[in-house]
Parts: structure tokens; C-alpha cells; sequence
């Protein structure tokens, strides 16, 4: 059996948790124009906003290391969105939090079965710090887009 990974983070947005909440369920608008360098080759291919949505696309998190990433995206009651990849055990949950008037905490949770050896060892102490990286940029682009638009 494969080890479970874990990698967690939480960044914080100067902008309503509603805006931002709204802005990553977008699949076909904010989200698509907020994806970090990391992702490439994005493609809605049903849905487009929250849950339903099925959303592929390629994520490079190393120079090497690189997956094909075929998501479908449910919400939990709570407004939790999470991502399951069809093609993988990856699983990524957000969580949009008030924290202030006018700011919010987002915070992200994702597993995956890693590998085992020195490999797997690699990936539980380098892949987490990646992601943190990856989902603060997402979080910080949609943040500066939201900004923007409310300042026209």
C-alpha cells in the first residue's frame, strides 16, 4: 500500500471570501485566467461553475514531474469545493473563509497515494511545498483580478 500524502496551505486575500469563493468555482472565466505557469493546456469539458464541472489539465510541478489531470468538482454543504482527479488518487479541497469585512482565508487540503522508497520520501517533503507555492499564486492572481475589476 502506498503512503498517503498530505499537503496543506492557507493564504490570505484582501477581498470578500464571497468574490473569491465565486471566482474559484469559475472554471470557464476567473479560474481559467488565474491558473498559475504550473498548469497549461486547460480545457472545461462540462459544466463550467462549481459543482458538475469536469475540468482537465496538464500540471507540470517539476521540470520532470508532470501529470495529466482529468478533475471533476463537487461541493460539500459547508461551500467546500473539492477536486478529485479521475486519472489519479489526488484529491484537493478549498475551503473560502471570512476573516475580516473585507478579506478571507482560503485554506487547501490535498492527499494523494505517494510513492514509496526514496522517491516517496522526495515527495512527502518536497510536493507539499510545491503546491503551497502553486495554490498561493492561484489565490493571489484571482485576488488581484477581483481587485481590479472592482476598481473600474
Amino acid at each position: 500500500m502506498s503512503p498517503r500524502v498530505t499537503a496543506s496551505s492557507e493564504h490570505t486575500a484582501a477581498v470578500s471570501a464571497l468574490q473569491l469563493r465565486s471566482a474559484l468555482a469559475d472554471y470557464t472565466g476567473a479560474r481559467r485566467e488565474a491558473m498559475p505557469e504550473a498548469y497549461s493546456q486547460y480545457r472545461v469539458e462540462s459544466g463550467g461553475t462549481g459543482a458538475g464541472t469536469r475540468v482537465g489539465w496538464r500540471f507540470q510541478a517539476t521540470k520532470k514531474r508532470v501529470r495529466e489531470q482529468l478533475v471533476e468538482v463537487s461541493e460539500e454543504p459547508d461551500g467546500t469545493l473539492v477536486e478529485r482527479d479521475t486519472r489519479s488518487s489526488m484529491v484537493t479541497r478549498w475551503v473560502v473563509a471570512p476573516s475580516g469585512m473585507s478579506s478571507c482565508t482560503v485554506s487547501t487540503t490535498t492527499t494523494w497515494d505517494g510513492a514509496t522508497g526514496v522517491g516517496g520520501f522526495f515527495e512527502r517533503t518536497f510536493a507539499p511545498l510545491g503546491l503551497k507555492r502553486v495554490n498561493g499564486e492561484l489565490v493571489a492572481n484571482l485576488e488581484s483580478r477581483l481587485k481590479g475589476s472592482s476598481a473600474t
